[in-house]
């Protein structure tokens, strides 16, 4: 079965690209960046139910993804996180946090006013973190 992203991440959130194990996406939300990444591996819901290596990969991508988050924006904090209450899909949030974003301190869910960027904003904040991944081996660029 070819992978198959969940209809709720399709509509809220962009295709930046791909690395050997995750898509890759950014929220339309203006906030953040808040990246995701989802594991292209079917029917996982936790991330212990992927296999030793995948776990491996996975972290290596997140820590490749965290650096260049940290590199890029100068954040006050790094937030990580796997809710899955709504998406059951396997997918690891990393927002970059800053003392005078909307939510700040609380945690990012639930405490933004929901605000989207038009689409002209956001098809330009893709473009730039393409521009900030592409020295990530593995890293291809989404092309749609």
């Amino acid at each position: 079965m070819a992978f198959e992203l969940h209809p709720r991440l399709e509509a809220d959130t962009t295709w930046l690209g791909d690395f050997p194990l995750c898509r890759i996406l950014i929220s339309k939300e203006n906030i953040g960046p808040w990246i995701i990444l989802v594991p292209k591996v079917d029917g996982v819901t936790e991330l212990h139910h992927l296999s030793d290596n995948d776990q491996q990969q996975f972290m290596r991508e997140s820590s490749q993804l965290a650096a260049k988050l940290e590199f890029h924006t100068n954040a006050d904090k790094l937030n990580m996180g796997a809710l899955g209450n709504m998406v059951p899909q396997l997918h690891i949030h990393h927002i970059a946090r800053f003392q005078d974003d909307a939510a700040w301190p609380a945690p990012i869910w639930g405490n933004t006013q929901g605000i989207t960027r038009n689409d002209e904003s956001q098809a330009a904040v893709v473009e730039m973190w393409k521009a900030h991944l592409s020295d990530i081996d593995g890293f291809s660029a989404a092309t749609s």
